[in-house]
């Protein structure tokens, strides 16, 4: 899924644990694996020489070196950026949790440290938190399909930002695409292979082995919830506590794993459209529902500020303001809907902007971690080759439009959006030789805790009931608000269920509900706020998320 921010990066927020509250299952420390815990290693743990990232960095960096292939082991190597920050205590140290910042493409070796702040404080104190880079992508062996930045320059110049709009832009979108599969199978097609999602859960095995930990304690959001869900099924006794926060449903990823062609996207049979075009009506009522300097592009009430908002896409069809086409528009407020704050207020002042045609002022980045390669290029090939080689999607380009119209019938612009974001892989050149297509409802050594939102602008909230439910053992958490996941949107409430679970495996009551500190164009209000229908009380605010980037499937 798309997120906003330099590198495409992911916030998390912090909050501290909360008092006691229902449970199903507990444990203390690290236990013992569980027999049947997955297909036992056929090569060594990797050895992590951690060394400072930079002089002076808290940060820990080290390279991982793993099989190419697990079912060739002596075969060829490629190489994992790993990056740590040890525990702070002063409680007991617990283990490593490790962290998946979504994408698929996030590089990890760079967000967790861009964002370690916003961990809730008992997690970094009793937890050393890794992450790294998936195999494909950013500062690990990556896939890259061009020879220098200016031929990737120009090969995105060729192609209309966003998605097509016309017949003629429609064939230089699906030209570039048909472009860059040929580009990448020339390049390195052996890679294109092997860099599924169940390579990379072998891959956080392998870690999870090199930090010494008996089993896992892990925390991915948006695709990193796949992820975990792909672990937890070819390693159930190994899963020592998991949260999966804004979540893909599994089988309508893999669409069954059926082998016939798929009659639609993955992201449309996700619902990731829907999830869209009700947040944006959100974004439009709260707007409307607030004056002008809470929400710049306030009409002064729901209907109007509708109203307005398709007044300016019409606009925007047939006048580009600089170069703000419509397309570019509406991928700029749906990845503008991530984040609530200070996402939402953002995007009300660009819209405000374009309706005065204006050309909006640049976004403002935080700075870059102490990492050593802060910026690794990012090409959307690697997101690509890891999601057309994992899901299917139509393979002819010329069903694209067919299924746009109708996903625009039920989901307006953001319709659109979603639609074209797959066809990348309608030329893409590999299948993954060793992708994980279920089932999913693998026993687990522990519960799985699932997390979901119910206004998420790209994983719908019916995708978490549905990882809950085909999981095998798997609570679900609900937040009540808005944006794409409850770790990117400040709640201390879920932080201070999560720091339970985690420390001390202690789930959240059956039906537990939480809600956002700060709501949308309000000023910030006490946290706490707990719905779980057998009490609780939630711990004091946390800091605030960080906010980040340039746009990545998240």
């Amino acid at each position: 899924m798309r997120i906003p921010g330099p590198i495409g990066g992911r916030r998390r927020c912090a909050a501290v644990v909360a008092g006691v509250v229902a449970c199903s299952t507990a444990f203390t420390g690290l236990g013992p694996a569980v027999a049947g815990g997955g297909p036992a290693p056929s090569v060594p743990a990797p050895e992590l020489d951690w060394r400072p990232c930079v002089q002076g960095s808290s940060f820990d960096c080290a390279t991982a070196e793993v099989p190419l292939d697990y079912r060739d082991p002596g075969g060829r190597a490629i190489e994992l950026a790993v990056v740590r920050r040890k525990a702070t205590g002063p409680g007991k140290r617990v283990g490593t949790l490790f962290f998946n910042p979504g994408g698929p493409g996030g590089p990890g070796s760079v967000q967790m440290a861009q964002n370690y702040g916003a961990f809730p404080r008992e997690v970094r104190e009793r937890f050393d938190i890794v992450s790294w880079d998936p195999r494909g992508v950013g500062n690990s062996t990556a896939v890259n399909c061009f020879a220098s930045a200016e031929e990737a320059a120009e090969w995105r110049a060729s192609k209309p930002e966003g998605f097509p709009v016309g017949e003629e832009e429609r064939r230089d979108f699906v030209a570039a695409y048909e472009e860059l599969g040929r580009r990448c199978e020339q390049r390195d097609p052996e890679l294109l292979r092997h860099v599924s999602t169940a390579d990379t859960a072998r891959d956080l095995d392998q870690l999870r082995r090199a930090v010494g930990d008996a089993q896992l304690t892990y925390l991915g959001i948006s695709y990193g919830t796949f992820l975990g869900a792909t672990y937890a099924n070819l390693f159930p006794g190994k899963v020592r506590a998991m949260v999966l926060d804004s979540d893909w449903d599994p089988q309508a990823w893999t669409n069954h794993g059926s082998d016939e062609e798929p009659r639609s996207t993955a992201f449309l049979r996700l619902g990731s459209d829907r999830a869209a075009a009700v947040t944006v009506e959100q974004f439009l009522s709260l707007c409307g529902s607030v004056a002008t300097d809470r929400c710049a592009f306030s009409a002064g009430g729901a209907r109007a500020t509708r109203e307005k908002f398709d007044e300016l896409m019409r606009r925007l069809r047939e006048r580009p303001v600089g170069e703000w086409t419509y397309a570019r528009t509406v991928d700029s407020v749906v990845n503008g809907l991530y984040v609530v704050q200070p996402g939402w207020t953002d995007l009300a002042v660009r819209l405000q902007e374009l309706w005065r045609g204006r050309v909006p002022a640049p976004p403002v980045f935080p700075p870059a971690p102490p990492v050593p390669e802060p910026n690794p290029y990012l090409g959307e090939e690697q997101a690509s080759a890891v999601f057309c080689g994992d899901s299917p999607n139509p393979r002819d380009p010329a069903v694209y439009p067919a299924l746009e119209e109708a996903s625009a019938a039920r989901a307006g612009d953001a319709g659109r959006h979603w639609t074209w974001a797959a066809e990348v892989c309608a030329d893409w050149p590999a299948t993954a030789a060793n992708r994980y297509r279920g089932p999913w409802n693998t026993p687990t050594a522990h519960p799985v805790l699932v997390v979901g939102t119910t206004y998420d602008p790209s994983t719908p909230y019916s995708a978490a009931r549905a990882m809950a439910r085909e999981l095998a053992d798997a609570r679900l958490l609900t937040l009540s608000g808005h944006g794409h996941t409850a770790l990117l949107n400040p709640s201390s409430c879920v932080n201070a269920y999560e720091s339970r679970y985690l420390v001390d495996g202690v789930l959240p009551p059956t039906g537990a509900t939480c809600r956002q500190d700060v709501p949308p164009f309000s000023v910030p209000r006490p946290s706490g706020g707990m719905d779980t229908g057998g009490g609780g009380t939630a711990g004091p605010v946390g800091a605030r998320c960080i906010d980040p980037q340039r746009c990545s499937h998240g």
